[in-house]
């Protein structure tokens, strides 16, 4: 285990590297030409206007000494994206984690799917028979908001005959 002065070194050590790394910052905001009287000029500013393109050595941001070659031309992006190498900037673990999601939302679909068309046979089922059950003839009864039992009259059968009728026509139907 190192001693809290040791730690105390590392940590100061650690900051002068970071102080220094940062203050060097600004050098590579330099410019650099030649001037008329043939002498090399370093600044942090642009040479002045009367100074000719092919003077200037270096700006801020270059990647090397301006040449005769580059100076005075602009940089271009390439025309089509054809000539350019595709980067995919995508990762493999997200895109499996992504698809996995996809396929569980789908199952989870597929599953209510399949209860709304069960839910749906049995409604219609029940409709079907109880339908058949009015149509056979047989006296209907059930139970009224009181708990006694009243048995269905003409009217109150054709009424209930239509109203299974549009159970059977919405629930029997296809998907």
């Amino acid at each position: 285990m190192k001693s809290p002065s040791s730690l105390l070194r590392l940590t100061l050590c650690q900051f002068a590297v970071c102080v220094l790394g940062i203050a060097s910052l600004p050098a590579l905001a330099q410019w650099q030409w030649t001037d008329s009287a043939g002498k090399t000029v370093f600044s942090d500013r642009a040479p002045p206007p009367e100074v000719p393109e092919s003077a200037i050595r270096k700006r801020p941001g270059a990647a090397g000494p301006v040449t005769a070659a580059t100076a005075g031309t602009k940089l271009v992006a390439p025309e089509s994206p054809a000539s350019a190498p595709v980067i995919s900037r995508t990762d493999p673990t997200l895109n499996a984690k992504a698809k996995q999601a996809e396929q569980a939302l789908a199952a989870q679909r597929d599953a209510e799917a399949s209860q709304l068309r069960q839910a749906r046979a049995d409604n219609c089922k029940r409709a079907k028979s109880a339908l058949a059950h009015l149509a056979s003839g047989q006296r209907v009864a059930r139970s009224n908001d009181k708990g006694e039992r009243e048995v269905l009259d003409d009217a109150a059968r054709a009424l209930e005959q239509r109203r299974l009728q549009s159970v059977v026509d919405t629930e029997c139907r296809g998907p």
